[in-house]
């Protein structure tokens, strides 16, 4: 099926596409931008989960998330960008699951980000819809 096959979205899931799209947004901005100065409170909380209380990994961290959430900003390069925040979250459910965090509320939490996060781009992108198509 082409992109030009794909079902018309309506506009109201078109907008909750892009509103669910726009927290990820927002979460990761907060999320990179955080970790960028040197401050003791991000490096101080990585240690309980094995990662070193360097400012440097913190902020290469930052760095790649920020550039993953720009791309899946951009409506071009939004697959890519989902693709690498899929795998910045796989790392976050990998460590939080080795240091042996709470399940639903640590753990997990990258996964409930990645469904909106997908989610999101399912309903607004029609590329997204044409790849993965639930039929009704």
């Amino acid at each position: 099926m082409s992109i030009s096959q794909t079902a018309p979205v309506s506009s109201g899931a078109l907008w909750t596409g892009r509103v669910l799209s726009g927290l990820i947004i927002l979460f990761m901005i907060f999320d990179g931008v955080i970790k960028l100065p040197p401050l003791d409170v991000v490096t101080q909380t990585m240690v309980p989960l094995g990662w070193p209380a360097d400012v440097n990994v913190a902020r290469l961290l930052g760095i790649l998330g920020l550039i993953s959430t720009a791309l899946y900003a951009l409506p071009r390069t939004s697959v890519l960008g989902a693709i690498l925040l899929t795998g910045y979250l796989g790392g976050a459910i990998a460590t939080n699951m080795r240091v042996g965090s709470p399940l639903f509320s640590h753990t997990l939490f990258g996964v409930y980000l990645g469904i909106i996060l997908w989610g999101g781009l399912y309903l607004r992108d029609p590329r997204v819809r044409a790849l993965i198509p639930f039929s009704r």
